[in-house]
């Protein structure tokens, strides 16, 4: 149905906290990148509005640290668009700070907690191997 997928791949050793936070950060993300992914409102039967929501499935994957960087240079490699969210950004608590704090690492040696991409299915599948299914 869809020639593209979403990846969400998060380290596996976070906490529940800090990998939901990830998640949505990700998410806005590549929504940025890719308004088209973003549908039509919602109604209700009683004709309450709701803000609409992607119109693709989102596959959330985890992965250890050597794997996600793994996943990480592959990107790169490919010249994938993703968003990286890197450990560091948990000390920080504002997208200034959050920037800054990620200019100070290179791919080589950013803790990566977690990457998101959308891209042609086939490559995404390729870039993410050796993530899992999120528990």
């Amino acid at each position: 149905m869809f020639d593209t997928k979403i990846a969400i791949v998060l380290r596996n050793d976070m906490a529940p906290w800090q990998a939901l936070n990830v998640t949505a950060f990700l998410t806005s993300g590549i929504v940025a990148q890719s308004p088209d992914v973003i549908g039509e409102p919602y109604r209700d039967k009683a004709g309450n509005t709701y803000n609409p929501l992607s119109i693709q499935p989102v596959i959330v994957l985890a992965a250890d640290q050597a794997t996600i960087s793994n996943i990480h240079r592959r990107s790169l490699e490919r010249d994938i668009k993703t968003c990286l969210y890197i450990e560091e950004m948990f000390s920080t608590g504002h997208d200034a700070a959050n920037r800054a704090v990620f200019a100070q690492f290179a791919p080589e040696d950013a803790k990566v907690v977690g990457i998101a991409m959308r891209a042609d299915k086939k490559l995404v599948d390729k870039i993410t191997k050796g993530a899992r299914m999120h528990p």
